[in-house]
């Protein structure tokens, strides 16, 4: 602990000041003038943003796959589709269901109506075509197109569609709207669950501080920093690619990590004043101190974001940029915004701490640490049965994550009374549940020299120089025809001179499911309708299983494995099975398969840096190991929620970026509690007490501090639980769990009994490494 005339001896040469005391000394003395450059910042920032507006967009492409060969495949002969399309689905109880003529003329109406709404470019009735009403004719949909594509039709022309469906539903007949542009009107964000987390934090800091005041100003610290930051990523997306899912990504992170940050430099500030420091020294002490640890801990978790560049996935690529933006501006709000607040409200927040200091002395209040003294030394006592309940816990909850599959979310997780949802499960019931997610296999007519001759037993058209794709394709059809779980085949259809090739029905996914196909709801061709000879055909697969099943997955390997490659030797020509689904699936695939790169990149980069800091070898190996295995865990708790359906929630696969995403962000907020944690151990044994006591000492100084800011992090992060969105319910509760680990069971049971196995062990370093290493302090001695 600084005494005051430590700090006094500090301030008085400023040859020894760090840059962040420095910086901390600047900010207190001119803090008006930084707190207006904040809101001045921010709120100009806020302003160019709301006034350019905002060019969010997903980019999926994985080039080199499957679905995205078929997909460039159809961009270059002019068949991919420009204009978004949605479904309006009917289903009527009449004993001749949508064909009966009362009900023929309601929809005929309805769609009437709908063409003349703003946007709508064209509407296609389900009595155009037969193929678009059920065999049993209870259900039947029409697709209407936008001029503009999905993610950027305008969301009041998809709400006044929708209310224009929901008016003309009643009577018998059921009515609702599917497709990608649907979906995005109706997703509701972060919303109340960003309130209710800010309020959870504020709570918990009424308890720990017992001000409002104090308590604030953490919070004030971090909206401050979200704010800044969406507006930035806001202007950063004309510039390059930020999916559209990042702004609720970015205020989950940046609420959490601000709150953290300004919370280890607002304890260590109480510390000082508790010692007798005036506010401006203590202000100096806490950011010479804990501003270090800010900026080590900041830096840790931008670098494990940047591993993300290392998967080369674009839309992760513009998310992991957003969020160490996010980060970095976190870390600027707390090391200059804070001081400043301290300057204008320090003297009332050091009459407030003397107050509650003298009424605890008055009931005979013991010292904060007493209790985490003694849990320490309990832990000490029985290392052995410490580390062993811990692991097999943590290993029992990391056990289902093996299992994990990852995808895509679609309409057919969306919530019960959504329009999305509403209009999936009908045309599930109607046309079967691979009608929402039919694969696309694309034919391009062979190379010069391709003959029958190259497959298998010569059997099988040729494409041969200048081939006929509608003949290779033919000869797909009959190679898919029986195949087993195929429930359906259409086509081929031509895709050449700008004809749209047909969906088949509404794509499955949402604004964040990969095209890597034939854009969906395009206007059906005819069988055969065009003239043979075109350069690429289409034939759309039914799978008989729903588009996130492991039945599809499993499908879309065997035809690509097994039923395809003899009917693309015996032709020539190039077959390519894309579509959303199969997109889908070489998406998650190529996470899977480049993960253990990006976490070897992290996990090293991370330790070196713990190498520099604590100079052991054995300090960084076991943070490394042990955020692995909380992270493990809570990947297997958000599978056994997720995917298995536990708690009531709807099974589906797990978003095939959110591994990566929370392996980045937990191993980064992690390394604060394990270098705040110890920091302060090495501090201690520094000081020359020996490894036992340091230990003890360390957990006391810290665990408080340690357990509201997990307690915080918890709050905001389960908070997002609350939103209807599936993406931010996995990211919530994979943050919030892995927290919870990290700070309960990985800093309080294990840190302490891992440390009490290793003794002066903890602190060995190779000389030779020792006289390479460059010098890191993070506590001033």
């Amino acid at each position: 602990m600084i005494t005051k005339d430590a700090v006094g001896e500090r301030a008085a040469e400023p040859g020894r000041a760090s840059v962040f005391e420095r910086l901390a000394a600047f900010s207190y003395r001119h803090r008006w003038g930084a707190v207006l450059l904040w809101v001045v910042l921010v709120a100009g920032i806020t302003a160019v943003s709301s006034a350019v507006g905002s060019g969010y967009h997903n980019d999926f492409s994985l080039p080199g796959t499957d679905s995205q060969r078929a997909r460039t495949v159809l961009e270059r002969h002019g068949a991919a589709q420009a204009g978004a399309t949605v479904q309006i689905v009917v289903r009527s109880d009449d004993a001749d269901g949508v064909r009966d003529a009362a009900v023929q003329r309601r929809v005929e109406a309805l769609l009437g109506t709908v063409a003349e709404l703003p946007g709508v470019t064209g509407v296609r009735s389900p009595y155009e075509d037969t193929a678009a009403v059920s065999r049993d004719g209870a259900v039947g949909y029409a697709t209407v197109t936008w001029a503009e594509s999905a993610e950027n039709v305008p969301k009041e022309q998809v709400r006044k569609l929708l209310s224009t469906v929901d008016r003309a539903a009643g009577d018998g007949l059921q009515t609702a709207v599917g497709g990608d542009a649907v979906r995005g009107a109706e997703e509701g964000g972060g919303g109340a669950a960003e309130g209710a987390g800010i309020l959870g934090a504020l709570v918990i800091l009424v308890f720990l501080f017992g001000s409002l005041v104090a308590a604030s100003l953490p919070v004030i610290t971090a909206v401050f920093a979200v704010a800044g930051s969406i507006g930035l990523i806001a202007l950063a997306s004309h510039l390059t690619t930020v999916a559209d899912f990042t702004p609720p990504v970015m205020m989950l992170v940046g609420l959490g990590v601000g709150i953290d940050y300004a919370l280890l430099v607002f304890s260590r500030y109480r510390g000082e004043l508790l010692a007798g420091a005036s506010p401006e020294r203590a202000t100096r002490a806490a950011l010479d101190a804990a501003g270090r640890t800010v900026f080590f801990a900041g830096c840790t978790v931008i670098i494990a974001l940047m591993g993300l560049v290392a998967l080369g996935l674009g839309s992760l690529q513009g998310v992991a940029l957003a969020v160490a933006l996010t980060v970095l501006v976190t870390m600027a709000a707390s090391l200059t915004l804070l001081p400043a607040l301290l300057g204008v409200f320090g003297a009332r927040i050091a009459r407030q701490v003397a107050r509650r200091v003298e009424r605890r002395a008055a009931r005979g209040g013991r010292d904060e640490g007493a209790g985490w003294r003694r849990w320490a030394a309990g832990v000490q006592r029985r290392p052995g049965a410490a580390l062993l309940v811990s692991l097999v816990a943590l290993g029992a909850l990391a056990a289902p994550a093996a299992g994990m599959r990852l995808g895509f979310a679609d309409a057919g997780n969306d919530p019960a009374a959504s329009s999305s949802r509403r209009a999936y499960d009908m045309l599930a019931d109607g046309f079967g549940p691979g009608f929402n997610g039919p694969l696309v296999v694309v034919v391009e007519a062979g190379r010069a020299g391709g003959s029958a001759s190259e497959g298998a037993g010569g059997s099988g058209p040729a494409a041969g120089a200048g081939g006929d794709a509608m003949a290779a394709g033919a000869a797909v059809r009959d190679a898919l025809d029986g195949v087993p779980g195929v429930t359906a085949l259409a086509g081929p259809f031509p895709a050449a001179g700008g004809d749209r090739v047909p969906s088949g029905g509404a794509a499955a996914g949402g604004d964040r499911v990969p095209s890597g196909g034939a854009a969906a709801g395009g206007d059906r061709t005819p069988g055969g309708g065009a003239a043979a000879g075109g350069p690429v055909a289409t034939v759309l697969v039914f799978p008989s299983s729903a588009p996130q099943d492991e039945a599809t997955a499993e499908l879309v390997e065997r035809l690509r494995s097994d039923v395809l490659p003899p009917v693309e030797r015996a032709s020539g020509a190039d077959v390519l099975v894309g579509g959303p689904t199969a997109a889908t699936e070489d998406f998650a695939a190529t996470v899977a398969e480049r993960m253990p790169l990006f976490v070897a990149i992290v996990v090293g980069l991370s330790a070196l840096l713990l190498l520099a800091v604590f100079r052991s070898v054995l300090i960084p190996v076991k943070a490394a190991l042990l955020n692995l295995v909380s992270i493990g865990a809570a990947l297997g708790v958000i599978t056994l929620v997720f995917q298995h359906g536990w708690f009531g929630v709807e099974e589906g696969p797990i978003e095939a970026f959110i591994p990566v995403m929370i392996f980045a962000i937990v191993f980064g907020l992690s390394m604060d509690y394990e270098v705040f944690l110890l920091s302060r151990i090495h501090e201690e044994w520094r000081r020359g007490l020996d490894h036992q006591s340091a230990v003890r000492e360390g957990l006391a100084a810290t665990g408080r501090v340690i357990t509201a800011a997990a307690a915080i992090m918890i709050v905001v992060f389960a908070a997002f639980m609350l939103s209807d969105d599936r993406m931010l319910q996995q990211f919530g509760l994979g943050l919030a769990v892995a927290i919870l680990l990290d700070a309960v069971v990985i800093r309080c049971l294990i840190v302490p009994a891992v440390m009490q196995v290793l003794g002066r062990r903890a602190w060995w370093l190779p000389s030779w490494l020792r006289r390479a290493l460059p010098e890191v302090e993070l506590e001033r001695h």
